[in-house]
């Protein structure tokens, strides 16, 4: 038994010789014939289409960072996104708006900790529905939103994307998925404390 799961020599193994011998011969078969340089040429061309179609599709889409809160779907621009964290190392913070939670230390720098649930009027449990802390912000103002799950990053096409209504939005898919817009997520902020 030990014997039949031997190879053979040379089983398995890549022969760029029959390599080439197989295209030349499907070549010939098919009519065409190409010299080296003509093949390198041809091949190039194909691998220069295939990275625009790849850029021109990577453009029409919309790259986020998927969540769950409050058993909805929300989603952070890939780009408006630090970090993620686990949600055990919060620190509460005595005085602070229920919106609140409490506090993180995310790369030397102690960072709020919001409750989405609070600020959208979600229904949802307590802390321990919460299981990561997704780190967001523009330039130098970070902050962190309390999550229940991550579900990761998608791809997004840019079109089937609806303007909510109101609150603090970018868009909407019709599988309600809501992108956050964190200019008026701050905006609402400011506005309760």
């Amino acid at each position: 038994m030990a014997e039949d799961a031997k190879k053979a020599p040379g089983e398995g193994e890549l022969s760029f010789e029959e390599l080439y011998r197989r295209l030349d011969a499907a070549e010939l078969a098919l009519g065409v014939r190409a010299d080296h340089k003509e093949r390198e040429q041809i091949l190039s061309s194909r691998a220069e289409a295939l990275s625009q179609a790849r850029s021109r599709e990577k453009a029409n889409l919309r790259e986020v960072l998927a969540f769950r809160v409050g058993g909805e779907r929300y989603a952070a621009l890939i780009e408006e996104v630090d970090e993620v964290l686990e949600v055990k190392n919060l620190f509460p913070l005595l005085g602070a708006p229920r919106y609140v939670l409490g506090a993180v230390v995310a790369r030397s720098r102690v960072l709020p900790v919001l409750d989405l649930r609070q600020l959208l009027g979600l229904e949802g449990g307590g802390m321990s529905d919460l299981g990561k802390v997704v780190v967001l912000g523009t330039g130098d103002d970070l902050f962190g939103l309390a999550v229940e799950e991550v579900e990761g990053k998608l791809g997004l096409p840019r079109e089937g994307w609806e303007r909510p209504p109101s609150g603090p939005f970018l868009q909407v898919r019709s599988d309600r998925l809501a992108i956050l817009d964190l200019a008026q997520l701050g905006e609402q902020t400011a506005q309760r404390s």
